[in-house]
């Protein structure tokens, strides 16, 4: 992508906001980007190493509002999409364990295996359709509870949706719409408002979109020291700092047809992420920062300029200001705030979770403050490196390679394949690679205390439902689901899933 093409887009942002308006009665169209598995590897964030590499995300900063401590509930997609799309956390819901409510015949999800939402709850697109939006998905759900696509979106992506079904076939294996694809247009009323999700592939695949000249080698990037410098990691650790790059030519894509198509003005963006990387272990999956952490940038109409916010902020906080924005009803139950209220709080602490993924079952809780960062293991004797849908590929191969040869640093060999502590304190601070635990410092033991007791009672406030076993139906049709993939027979699995074995 030629830098002339950057500049003239950033000459259209920059005009858009001089020229807007100081009121509009008429209800703003209001678009997630929402970017997979991407961390916050940006100049806008302070990336040394992309400064000047994502000029589009980076003006979307300047001219709106950059959230520099954005966190997802859950390290996982579908968790943290489940919150996110309820503004209540996965783990009051019991949306928790990841893709759960499946069924993977292609049939409508049977009622044994059915997740519902609580009674009188709906989700922000259909508060959204309730306040005369128009609404949109041009990319995937992965929602972990049954639920009728139609009842969500008036218009969803290219594939075919059965009534009543979940979602779960239809938008598992699909790449995303191109710019050409994107459905704001397809709103008979070109005056009614519209609220659209529109899906980058951010960590996962935008890499490939990087401008040409721009892409890194995997030296150019510096391994952080819990990782052993193996070729694996250096080239997966390189492959998201390209993603980012990447997602930057994807947003600027998004942009340049609002533009074409006169939706600009009108539209607040948001740009966020729905948790961290996942091309390196430790990030996806797990609660350290590189997988709760994500990008949140806030731009459009009667939005403040370049203002640049430091507190705690997590994404329920993007369902609640999307539903004040569009003056659409708020329900008491929503557990996030409206981020541009003139009475909103600051949050002491964010919190966050992590259950089982895929067939890999841990559980793991987190309060992030704004110096600290506490995780509580309730699985510790289960390793890092426990069997996971990673196994086969290089970087979890060569990592086990490199320790059978002695390589590992003592840290990393107990880290990584040790027990693991029931309890973390990191000082972000001082520790940003979160490597020095404090938990048991007694000079610490007060800061150890308000976290462990801030984050008992959020458990107890959400009631969270992964204090319990999960059901043996949805265990059941995880372990169908993954029994015949290589990952799964080539692990020593869970003992939960033992008596399925055949």
């Amino acid at each position: 992508m030629k830098r002339e093409s950057i500049l003239i887009l950033l000459v259209i942002l920059m005009l858009s906001a001089c020229n807007k308006p100081q009121s509009n009665s008429k209800q703003p169209n209001i678009l997630w980007i929402i970017a997979e598995d991407l961390s916050p590897y940006m100049g806008c964030y302070g990336d040394s190493i992309n400064i000047g590499y994502t000029p589009v995300i980076d003006h979307l900063a300047s001219e709106g509002v950059l959230f520099k401590k954005a966190y997802a509930t859950a390290s996982v997609c579908s968790a943290s999409r489940s919150a996110l799309i309820t503004g209540v956390s996965q783990t009051y819901t019991g949306t928790h364990q990841h893709r759960s409510s499946r069924f993977t015949n292609g049939e409508v999800v049977p009622e044994e295996l059915r997740i519902y939402l609580p009674a009188g709850m709906k989700t922000i697109p259909e508060l959204m359709k309730d306040a005369g939006y128009f609404t949109f998905n041009s990319g995937k759900d992965d929602y972990n509870f049954h639920y009728n696509r139609g009842h969500l979106y008036d218009v969803g992506t290219r594939v075919d949706y059965q009534p009543g079904m979940n979602g779960w076939q239809g938008n598992f294996a699909i790449d995303y719409m191109t710019v050409d694809d994107y459905v704001w247009n397809k709103r008979q009323d070109k005056n009614q408002p519209w609220f659209g999700q529109v899906q980058i592939m951010g960590g996962k695949k935008d890499a490939k979109y990087v401008r040409k000249g721009e892409k890194l080698a995997p030296d150019d990037v510096p391994l952080p020291p819990y990782f052993p410098d193996i070729p694996s990691q250096r080239e997966a650790w390189s492959a998201h700092y390209n993603a980012n790059r990447g997602s930057d030519v994807r947003v600027e894509a998004i942009l340049k047809k609002l533009e074409a198509d006169g939706e600009l003005e009108n539209t607040i963006i948001f740009f966020f992420s729905d948790h961290g990387s996942p091309t390196s272990l430790r990030h996806k999956q797990f609660c350290y920062e590189g997988g709760m952490q994500v990008p949140l940038i806030v731009w459009g109409e009667n939005i403040q300029r370049g203002l640049v916010r430091k507190d705690l902020v997590s994404l329920l906080d993007v369902s609640a200001t999307t539903l004040a924005l569009g003056g659409a009803q708020m329900p008491d139950y929503l557990q996030g705030q409206n981020l541009l209220s003139d009475d909103y709080l600051p949050s002491e602490f964010v919190f966050g979770a992590r259950d089982r993924c895929d067939f890999t079952i841990d559980r793991i809780r987190t309060a992030r403050s704004e110096r600290y960062r506490y995780i509580r293991n309730y699985f510790p004797d289960r390793p890092m490196m426990q069997p996971g849908y990673r196994d086969l590929r290089p970087i979890v191969k060569d990592f086990k390679k490199a320790r059978e040869e002695g390589m590992l640093t003592p840290y990393q060999e107990e880290h990584w394949f040790g027990i693991r502590p029931n309890e973390e304190l990191y000082d972000m601070e001082n520790d940003p690679h979160q490597m020095n635990n404090l938990a048991n410092d007694p000079v610490f033991t007060e800061v150890l205390m308000n976290h462990r007791m801030a984050l008992n009672n959020w458990m107890i406030a959400c009631n969270d439902k992964g204090m319990q076993d999960e059901q043996a139906s949805q265990l059941k049709a995880t372990y169908e689901f993954w029994e015949d993939r290589p990952q799964f027979k080539n692990a020593a699995v869970n003992s939960e899933y033992k008596q399925f074995m055949k």
